[in-house]
């Protein structure tokens, strides 16, 4: 089953280029800007990655990306999570990157996009990988500060095809931030919400309501309210579930009692993905082999969940098609 796994093509759609910071990549550009950080070794910010709530997580995710600077530092962080996925046949992914965590540092968003964006372009010549950019707005600031980002975005536009909304959710709701989606799709950007991770169903609906969102990031609340559930399938949109992260920040106790089969088969779209993997205890495929071993996945739910991660994702129909027919033979020869 796990060769299975690895051997599927997949999409990522729910990642944070933040979260993918490995303590050694951290460690070395530390040290390579000169910058001091609380800890003295590999080991001891391997330690710190322990958490038991979201604020926890995001207190020491915030304190890593201190020590991103230049163009090169944000390349670096990139490229080394696109080679990850070239190993574990992600063939494609949708990177969520936080400009304020950058911006309000001082350091400049043509910085942080550049770096992003020639490791993007190196890794789909040279892994065959191919990816696209959500920019999140955080949530705990205020619509103000998100118009900000969004100004300083339009210079970049084409390299951007989506917004997001991350950070803590509770106290935060999606409604807080009407206008400036309404703004940011009028510029072309497809919007997406992170909703009912930490935050009831009310958030979610507020998401596909207010914000008109394309896709839920998260979702697991959704299943409070049948009636949410109904509307979901209903306006088919998807959910980017991320197993080890809802164990890592305890909003799912144990993997064996995950709602991921439950969503399944309430006919809702699922797709697994390792949200910020670096925090989280694993990759992509670790996910599919976690989330299967709990659950008790058949090979065609596997399937299933990686056909979803093509059909759901932001790209262009023929695309998708392309993709679909790799997994598709794929999953012929293997299964």
């Amino acid at each position: 089953m796990e060769k299975f796994i690895e051997n599927l093509p997949k999409a990522e759609l729910h990642l944070h280029i933040e979260g993918t910071f490995e303590p050694e990549l951290m460690f070395k550009i530390a040290q390579r800007n000169n910058i001091e950080i609380p800890f003295a070794s590999v080991e001891e910010i391997q330690a710190a990655y322990a958490f038991d709530c979201l604020q926890d997580f995001l207190d020491i995710y915030y304190q890593g990306a201190n020590v991103l600077i230049h163009e090169q530092d944000f390349y670096d962080l990139t490229y080394s999570y696109l080679e990850k996925c070239a190993l574990q046949n992600v063939r494609h992914t949708e990177i969520m990157f936080d400009p304020q965590t950058h911006t309000d540092r001082g350091i400049s968003f043509e910085t942080v996009i550049t770096g992003i964006s020639k490791a993007m372009q190196d890794a789909k010549d040279n892994l065959n990988v191919s990816s696209l950019l959500i920019m999140s707005y955080l949530r705990h600031l205020s619509e103000e500060e998100a118009f900000k980002t969004l100004e300083a975005s339009l210079p970049f536009k084409h390299l951007i095809t989506a917004v997001g909304l991350d950070s803590s959710e509770k106290g935060n709701p999606p409604a807080k931030f009407k206008k400036v989606f309404e703004a940011s799709v009028k510029e072309g950007y497809i919007p997406l919400a992170h909703a009912g991770e930490e935050g009831n169903a009310d958030y979610v609906w507020e998401a596909i309501d207010i914000l008109g969102i394309k896709r839920i990031d998260h979702g697991n609340n959704s299943l409070q309210d049948s009636k949410l559930v109904e509307e979901i399938v209903k306006r088919d949109i998807a959910l980017t579930v991320c197993p080890l992260s809802n164990t890592a920040l305890q909003v799912v106790d144990d993997l064996k009692n995950h709602p991921l089969k439950k969503m399944i088969a309430l006919g809702l779209k699922v797709t697994v993905n390792s949200d910020d993997p670096a925090y989280f205890g694993g990759q992509i495929n670790k996910n599919f082999i976690e989330i299967q071993k709990a659950l008790d996945l058949s090979k065609k739910e596997i399937y299933e969940l990686c056909e979803n991660s093509f059909t759901y994702s932001l790209l262009d129909d023929q695309t998708k098609d392309n993709y679909l027919s790799e997994l598709n033979q794929s999953y012929a020869k293997n299964n």
